[in-house]
């Protein structure tokens, strides 16, 4: 059980994009455009995007691809007052079984070469360095690290994802959110664990 906030995960809709971009805003030096998120938003198929609201304002967001097998995290933010309180990690998991689901066996993603901290946070979900992309960031030309995590459709990563998801469980709220076997959706108290 977690001491902290409630936090609500909800499929994003167009009337939580002035809270997406103020984050947007905050945390990223060029982030993505009221016209991407519209875009990503108008094309459901092959795609999840998720905002996280505590006390009913938008906290973080997060959205994946869903290419053939493969889960790529296209984008996740926290607002810097929330940051540190869990939930980038329920977001995460609430997309990665959502990934799974859709039948996806490795996610990858591109984060900053010096963001210490995201990364962490993606290594705790089983994902691994690969390779690089040179200048990837155009605002400044940093370097992407892609990182891959490889069978997730096996039951060793769900045991991974239902260890992230226990302390979070109590605290988190599914709201219109198909993640099957997802602690986050029935809290540990069930006996169940909702462990695939």
């Amino acid at each position: 059980m977690t001491d902290g906030p409630t936090v609500a995960l909800t499929p994003m809709r167009r009337r939580h994009l002035r809270a997406v971009l103020r984050i947007e805003g905050r945390t990223q030096p060029r982030g993505w455009s009221l016209g991407l998120f519209l875009g990503e938003l108008a094309r459901p198929e092959g795609r999840s995007y998720l905002v996280a609201k505590v006390d009913g304002r938008v906290a973080g967001y997060a959205g994946m691809l869903f290419i053939g097998d493969e889960g790529h995290v296209a984008t996740i933010s926290v607002d810097p007052e929330w940051r540190r309180r869990g939930v980038a990690t329920r977001l995460m998991a609430a997309l990665c079984r959502q990934a799974i689901a859709a039948g996806a066996t490795a996610l990858t993603l591109e984060v900053r070469a010096g963001n210490s901290g995201a990364q962490a946070l993606y290594r705790a979900f089983g994902f691994a360095p690969a390779g690089v992309r040179r200048a990837y960031y155009k605002d400044d030309g940093e370097d992407a690290l892609v990182m891959w995590a490889y069978d997730v459709d096996q039951p060793a990563y769900g045991d991974r994802l239902a260890a992230l998801e226990e302390p979070l469980a109590a605290g988190t709220q599914l709201e219109d959110v198909d993640a099957p076997n997802c602690l986050l959706a029935a809290p540990a108290a069930s006996g169940s664990g909702g462990r695939p």
